[in-house]
């Protein structure tokens, strides 16, 4: 469901809302799917803030794919086993190769060495542990895509629609 309001809603929020000065947007990564989802969290970081958005686009658009080739490497044995005792670096490096993060990235201006370095900075894996523990633990995140508006969470809310007529109940 992520995806589909990636593909749906953000478009229409930043247009109408958040350009308007109505809405502050703010985005934070949680990995429902564990280490495919931490390698493209790292690399969706990598470009900055600037080219963020875009290739976040770009990875929702995509996502069926993404999905497809998730599941294949899923399956793959003799891959979970050799990633099975890596460090978190690693393991981000294997996934991000295995799903095509890299070269995906890669033709959209992050230079491989970018990419890498991405993917094994011990920072900013660490960063995002803690902010998934927190969104777990203190603001009951479950699942994507998840929406709080002003500071509470909007229970069963994850479509376009939803979000708008939240936002237009809350006056914006």
């Amino acid at each position: 469901t992520c995806g589909a309001f990636g593909q749906t809603g953000q478009r229409p929020l930043e247009e109408n809302y958040v350009r308007s000065g109505k809405v502050s947007y703010e985005f934070r990564d949680f990995m429902v799917h564990g280490p495919p989802d931490f390698a493209a969290s790292l690399l969706g970081r990598c470009a900055g803030p600037g080219p963020f958005f875009p290739i976040l686009e770009q990875m929702y658009l995509d996502q069926p794919k993404f999905l497809d080739t998730q599941m294949k490497v899923a399956q793959d044995q003799a891959f979970l086993q050799r990633t099975a005792n890596m460090t978190p670096a690693q393991i981000a490096n294997a996934w991000g190769d295995a799903m095509g993060y890299v070269d995906f990235v890669k033709q959209r201006g992050v230079t491989e060495a970018q990419a890498r370095a991405c993917l094994n900075d011990t920072k900013e894996i660490e960063a995002l542990t803690k902010m998934m523990q927190d969104a777990s633990d203190k603001q009951g995140v479950t699942g994507t895509p998840t929406f709080f508006l002003n500071g509470r969470k909007l229970d069963n809310v994850v479509t376009w629609q939803g979000i708008e007529g939240a936002l237009k109940n809350a006056g914006a």
